[in-house]
């Protein structure tokens, strides 16, 4: 007996494995092509009005005629920037220099230390070190500005240099950074080696952990750099002497000023866009190396 198989025809449904078609390819490149085009334009609108603003005359600043396209006197600005007030602005350019390119080093020698250490050795109370630390990241700044002012009025540190300094030493999101590179960029085969070659924990630290840490290390400078020359908040408490401000501190005082005198307020724009500066240089010239900082880890 002959059984007649009878057999449809089913549509084809495409399986988590198999291309998209090429149509809904394309609307998905274009819809993720406009998201990162939105994403570009909110964040570098802001850069952009700065860098027209800024080279305007007060009376264009005024009546909000910002972005006609003749009137500009970048140069004119920048001569009465740095004229103002004895040249204040210059010295308040020199100190934040100061805080931040001094600061970031030394900081992140003592976060490299820390880190290397909570990564590379065992002893006791580690776990609780580290514990602490994580602890020290998710602390807002701002909730710590009061007990610093204190202890640093007890000490005679306040509306001083070294104050300001001080503080920048200590980063707990550095030294958990180094931590991660060192457990990612430094072998423990590498130290035993080393060791039994006969070298010092320092040379083994200064010589051989470090060095392959650098991609990591010129991130967390970097990072540091940002950190201190965008800090607002402690240098206005700490600093009563307008010739140790930083620049966003001095920029401000500027900014409330303009109220009261119009033409303050050009002065503020083009101070705004030299400060940024120094942050668009270095990024710039840091690119390969903290972008390689940023993935160290994930090699592992």
């Amino acid at each position: 007996m002959t059984v007649a198989t009878l057999t449809t025809k089913r549509p084809h449904v495409a399986g988590p494995s198999e291309p998209m078609p090429r149509r809904h390819a394309r609307v998905a490149r274009a819809a993720t092509g406009a998201i990162y085009l939105v994403l570009a334009a909110y964040v570098l609108f802001p850069v952009f009005w700065l860098l027209v603003s800024a080279g305007k005359p007060t009376s264009q600043l005024i009546t909000g005629d910002n972005f006609q396209a003749s009137g500009f006197q970048y140069l004119t600005n920048l001569r009465d920037l740095f004229a103002f007030d004895d040249g204040i602005y210059g010295r308040w350019l020199l100190n934040t220099l100061a805080y931040a390119g001094l600061g970031s080093v030394v900081s992140v020698l003592i976060s490299a230390m820390a880190g290397f250490a909570l990564a590379k050795y065992r002893f006791r109370g580690r776990s609780t070190v580290a514990g602490s630390i994580l602890a020290g990241v998710m602390i807002p700044t701002t909730a710590l500005v009061l007990p610093i002012f204190l202890l640093l009025a007890e000490v005679g540190l306040t509306n001083n240099f070294w104050g300001v300094f001080a503080v920048s030493l200590v980063h707990p999101f550095g030294v958990y950074l180094c931590m991660a590179f060192a457990d990612a960029s430094v072998p423990d085969e590498v130290l035993e080696a080393a060791r039994i070659d006969g070298a010092s924990e320092a040379r083994i630290v200064f010589r051989i952990g470090l060095p392959m840490m650098r991609d990591g290390l010129l991130t967390v400078v970097l990072l540091q750099f940002v950190a201190i020359w965008n800090n607002y908040f402690l240098p206005l408490v700490l600093l009563s002497d307008q010739t140790l401000f930083p620049v966003t501190v001095g920029i401000t005082n500027w900014n409330l000023l303009s109220r009261q005198v119009p033409d303050q307020y050009r002065l503020v724009l083009i101070g705004a866009l030299v400060a940024t500066i120094p942050l668009m240089v270095g990024f710039v010239a840091m690119q390969r190396f903290w972008r390689a900082g940023l993935t160290t880890g994930s090699i592992k």
